[in-house]
């Protein structure tokens, strides 16, 4: 049975329980990270929390633990419970409000929650024939860099996905790409890897930036400028990339072959060097 950590205290997940009245519930007012972990080891565990702490002081809430007590939590939540590779999820809300008032109350505690779930990956076959895609205009609000549990935005754009049958949707915004509603999106056109920059309309990935290291450790050409929703539809690769996704060519969008329908040389190659790289480092802790 999975177990998790709530407000200091370890119990089975099933056993949680927290109050209506707090703000995580009434008005997402909150944030969270999740924290890869390969053969036991978590993966740049200090950046995850670094973005954490950039979340926690957007919103105006002090971060209840410091860098040393959330390591140790963290790695006691997956020594806790069972797999090779997981994934930690831990939220941070405003805590229980007396009463129902939008604006933050005066004297709160902190509600702190962790629990892991199994990291799993695209099969073979998936990667083999690539993953559909469709888009949408990105209708979520202007601080996408911030990791906030209301994710109603993300939660419609990625169902809207799921009654299509696509693994994912992606997003434009004013005619340009942002990313997906739970992934970062790169394109290839004529032989070089095209990707967003970093901004307030979009989270700043962990995995965005292994991609962009390995392409940049061995030669492979690459842009971080913005791309216009036209180059993505006319792109000979789409890849989206995650912790749960890794890289998972996207080979048809909106109905319509991506490039030749199929996952492209390119993504193949990325794929090879992210696998060397989980190999490597990911689960040695690196």
């Amino acid at each position: 049975m999975s177990v998790c950590y709530l407000n200091g205290q370890w119990m089975d997940l099933a056993e949680a329980r927290v109050s209506p009245m707090d703000r995580g519930f009434l008005f997402g007012d909150g944030v969270y990270e999740v924290i890869p972990s390969y053969s036991k080891h978590l993966f740049r565990v200090d950046e995850h929390l670094k973005r954490l702490d950039n979340s926690l002081k957007a919103i105006g809430l002090e971060n209840p633990m410091n860098r040393a007590e959330w390591r140790k939590i963290v790695a006691e939540a997956v020594e806790r419970n069972e797999g090779t590779d997981q994934s930690v999820y831990l939220q941070v809300t405003r805590g229980v409000g007396a009463v129902r008032n939008h604006a933050f109350p005066a004297e709160v505690t902190p509600t702190v929650f962790l629990m892991v779930e199994t990291l799993t990956t695209p099969d073979e076959a998936t990667r083999a024939q690539g993953g559909s895609a469709v888009s949408a205009a990105d209708f979520r609000w202007l601080r996408c860099d911030l990791k906030a549990v209301s994710l109603l935005a993300n939660c419609l754009l990625k169902q809207h996905a799921a009654e299509n049958a696509c693994v994912e949707t992606i997003l434009f915004r004013d005619g340009f790409l942002t990313e997906g509603a739970a992934s970062s999106i790169f394109v290839v056109i004529d032989g070089t890897v095209y990707v967003p920059p970093k901004s307030h309309l979009m989270l700043p990935g962990i995995t965005y930036d292994v991609v962009i290291e390995l392409a940049q450790r061995h030669g492979m050409p690459l842009q971080v400028r913005e791309i216009l929703e036209d180059e993505v539809r006319s792109a000979d690769e789409i890849w989206m990339t995650s912790s749960t996704k890794e890289v998972l060519p996207i080979t048809r969008l909106d109905g319509r072959p991506v490039g030749k329908g199929l996952p492209g040389p390119m993504a193949a190659q990325m794929y090879g060097w992210y696998q060397e790289f989980k190999q490597e480092v990911m689960r040695h802790g690196g």
